[in-house]
C-alpha cells in the first residue's frame, strides 16, 4: 500500500461517522519560519451554508434539522467512499444523491420540485458577514488566494458573484481537476501546483475538522475557522491555529 493511500485511509477511518467540524483551543499566530504568501480556502470558511438548512426546515417543519444532518453527513461520506473506490462524481451530483438518500432515511415524502429547490439553494449562498473585510486586508497585503474545495467551479462562481467578491480569488482549485476529493493528498497538492510555492508558504483555511487534519498532514500551515466552537477531531494531528472567524485568520497570516 502506498504512503499516500495509508495517509488517506488513516484520515478517513476517523471521520466516516460524521462531517461535523471541530477545533482546538484558539490560537492565531502562524508557526514556522516561512512567511505565508498564499492562502488556499475550503469553501465554507467563506461561504455561509446556513440558508440551505433553513430552507430544509421551512420545507419540513420540525424535521428539517434532522434531514440536514443526515444530508450533510452522507454528503461527505460519499465523497470519501467515491475517492477510495475510484468512482469520482462531482460534488453537485454527490450532494443530490446524498439528499435523496437522506430523505429516504428520514422517511420523508420529497417531491422532485422540493429536491430541486434545496439543491438550487447551494447556488444562492453568500459569504459570511466577516468575509469581505478580512479578504480585502489579505488581498491588500499581497497574499494570493484561491478556493481549494470539493465544490464545483460553478458552485464557487455563484457564491463569489452573490457575495460581490469578484477579483479576490485566483482560479478555483475544484477537486474536479484531479478527480479526488479531500482529504486525498492529490486534492491538497493543487495548491502547490497552482501557486508555484513551497507548501510551507501556503496556509490552508479549513472549516471541517477532518479537512484541517488532512491539510496539516499534507504539510500546509493550517488554520481552523471554527465557527461552531467544536472540539478537536481525534486524528493524531492538530492545526497550527484556530479562531472563530476570518479576522483570526488575518492575524495568523501576519497581516
Amino acid at each position: 500500500m502506498s504512503a499516500r493511500r495509508r495517509d488517506f485511509l488513516h484520515l478517513v477511518a476517523g471521520v466516516v461517522a460524521a462531517a461535523a467540524i471541530a477545533a482546538p483551543s484558539a490560537r492565531s499566530q502562524a508557526q514556522g519560519a516561512k512567511k505565508i504568501r498564499a492562502i488556499a480556502f475550503d469553501g465554507f470558511p467563506i461561504i455561509d451554508p446556513r440558508p440551505v438548512f433553513a430552507k430544509a426546515e421551512a420545507m419540513f417543519p420540525g424535521r428539517g434539522g434532522d434531514l440536514s444532518n443526515a444530508w450533510r453527513t452522507r454528503q461527505f461520506e460519499y465523497t470519501w467512499l467515491r475517492t477510495m473506490s475510484g468512482s469520482y462524481a462531482d460534488f453537485w451530483q454527490v450532494t443530490e444523491q446524498a439528499l435523496t438518500f437522506a430523505a429516504r432515511l428520514m422517511k420523508l415524502e420529497m417531491s422532485g420540485t422540493q429536491r430541486d429547490q434545496l439543491m438550487e439553494s447551494y447556488l444562492e449562498l453568500k459569504a459570511w458577514p466577516d468575509a469581505a473585510a478580512a479578504l480585502k486586508r489579505l488581498k491588500d497585503a499581497g497574499i494570493r488566494m484561491a478556493f481549494l474545495s470539493n465544490f464545483t467551479a460553478e458552485m464557487l462562481d455563484a457564491a463569489v458573484r452573490n457575495s460581490g467578491l469578484q477579483g479576490i480569488f485566483e482560479a478555483h482549485l475544484s477537486t474536479d481537476r484531479v478527480q479526488a476529493f479531500k482529504p486525498d493528498p492529490r486534492a491538497y497538492r493543487m495548491g502547490v501546483d497552482a501557486f508555484g510555492m513551497e507548501r510551507e508558504e501556503i496556509a490552508f483555511a479549513a472549516f471541517a475538522g477532518w479537512d484541517a487534519a488532512g491539510a496539516k498532514r499534507f504539510g500546509y500551515p493550517t488554520f481552523w475557522v471554527n465557527r461552531a466552537n467544536a472540539p478537536l477531531e481525534e486524528l493524531g494531528v492538530a492545526p497550527d491555529g484556530a479562531g472563530a472567524g476570518l479576522q483570526d485568520l488575518v492575524a495568523f497570516a501576519g497581516v
